[in-house]
């Protein structure tokens, strides 16, 4: 194979392999971050501090207890309520798209106060039931979910298997690996600019737009690992960039051997010209 087709395969394999590092990255992070309990109820639990949040909830409360509701909201107790209910909540959503049951996803109150007492701090609440999911839409819910939950092993899978080929087989590993540190920062900052374009989208779709602020908490909650992500591969990416290109201009045996090449003394000159 010569210098220029190993060149062409190395480019192409470290392309792909760049351009699947935010799309494994997203994928992951729904498959296995949102899908886990307890990461989604630490995500969320900062959220109960936010005013945004608690006006959010007491709004959905019918309006003979919503000032109750409010008042409650700031009460010391609310924030063992919050995580209560959202991992009723998560758990109720995560039995939804393992079953084949074409019923409303619903959180009954009973077992969010069973979880409140486990916490120690009793609380009597209604016996019903609250929707959380209409049954129309849980089919789409579960395609989706079993489409990610495959996407987010075999693509970053993928995309280190196609990057260590593509250094592999190039004519010159030190050039490739830099390409593949570069284009894993580059693949970090679009996966940053799809989180900001989706927070974008995702208030301005809005039809109530007194909710943006409740909204876009709890968008940056759950996509704050994303965020970390993206600079994380920024950061690591420029860093083995750099330090590639630095090896190469003062580490190389060329350059070593160049330092170490003797300087003639000129006040010898003419004693070996003499002999």
């Amino acid at each position: 194979m010569t210098s220029r087709v190993r060149g062409a395969l190395s480019a192409a394999l470290i392309a792909v392999a760049c351009l699947l590092v935010p799309f494994g990255a997203l994928a992951a992070w729904a498959a296995y971050g949102l899908a886990d309990p307890g990461r989604y109820v630490t995500a969320m639990a900062p959220l109960a501090a936010d005013p945004a949040v608690r006006d959010a909830v007491a709004d959905e409360v019918d309006a003979p207890l919503r000032p109750l509701v409010h008042d409650f909201a700031r009460t010391p107790a609310f924030p063992a309520v919050w995580d209560a209910g959202n991992r009723a909540v998560h758990d109720a959503v995560w039995s939804a798209l393992h079953d084949d049951s074409r019923r409303e996803v619903s959180v009954d109150l009973a077992e969010v106060e069973r979880r409140l007492a486990l916490a120690h701090v009793p609380l009597d609440l209604p016996r019903t039931r609250v929707a959380v999911l209409p049954a129309t839409e849980l089919d789409r819910l579960r395609k989706g979910y079993d489409v990610l939950e495959v996407a987010g092993f075999w693509l970053p899978v993928t995309a280190a298997v196609l990057a260590v080929a593509g250094i592999a087989v190039a004519a010159c590993r030190r050039r490739a690996l830099t390409a593949t540190a570069l284009g894993t920062a580059l693949g970090g900052a679009l996966l940053g600019l799809a989180v900001a374009v989706g927070r974008h989208f995702t208030l301005t779709d809005l039809p109530d737009p007194v909710r943006r602020p409740a909204v876009g908490a709890v968008y940056d909650a759950l996509t704050s690992t994303l965020r970390t992500v993206s600079w994380l591969l920024v950061a690591v990416g420029l860093a083995v960039a750099l330090t590639c290109r630095l090896t190469a201009r003062y580490g190389s045996p060329r350059a070593r051997r160049g330092s170490a090449v003797p300087v003639a003394d000129p006040a010898q000159e003419p004693t070996r010209a003499r002999a």
